[in-house]
């Protein structure tokens, strides 16, 4: 994989942004790539696989005129530096709806998967996610959420500044 970290995403094979099960080529700079994203990007033009580099370069966004987030579905982040990092330079990830990218301490959070209830008991984080959960952007207060936690899998955010975590959902 390229030498490229993606702050706003910083592990997109482990979360399936990235596949890493065959050779393909790269639509944007032609060459072989045996990682590749296969998410949400959003253009005119229909893309197969992208490599690791043209996305943290900005060379797809560009080439394709294209984004890999809605800069409508953002929490607001005052300094517009790091929206083009997010909608143009960092992996999306895949939603039931319309994804949304939560923001903390003044920046974009990281997104670290796809994660149910279970699994944020097992991480030891729903205590945590129970109280900083934003019914404000979910539409749902936070019994419902759990519940739909239990069922289906919400998409959990971590701050890069405090560190604090934050899940999202959305319904079906």
């Amino acid at each position: 994989m390229s030498e490229y970290k993606f702050r706003y995403h910083p592990d997109p094979l482990k979360t399936g942004a990235f596949k890493n099960d065959k050779t393909v080529i790269c639509d944007r700079c032609n060459k072989e790539t045996n990682v590749y994203y296969t998410n949400p990007f959003y253009s005119v033009k229909e893309i197969y696989a992208l490599c690791p580099d043209c996305i943290a370069s900005g060379a797809a966004a560009e080439k394709f005129d294209g984004a890999f987030q809605d800069s409508e579905s953002v929490d607001e982040v005052s300094d517009p530096e790091k929206l083009d990092e997010l909608v143009h330079r960092t992996p999306g990830y895949c939603g039931w709806q319309q994804e949304y990218w939560l923001a903390h301490c003044g920046d974009y959070c990281a997104f670290l998967g796809y994660y149910d209830w279970a699994a944020l008991e097992r991480e030891g984080l729903a205590a945590e996610i129970e109280e900083t959960y934003r019914g404000d952007v979910c539409g749902v207060d936070f019994e419902d959420a759990r519940e739909h936690l239990n069922m289906e899998s919400g998409y959990l955010f971590g701050c890069l500044h405090c560190g604090k975590h934050f899940i999202y959902i959305d319904f079906d």
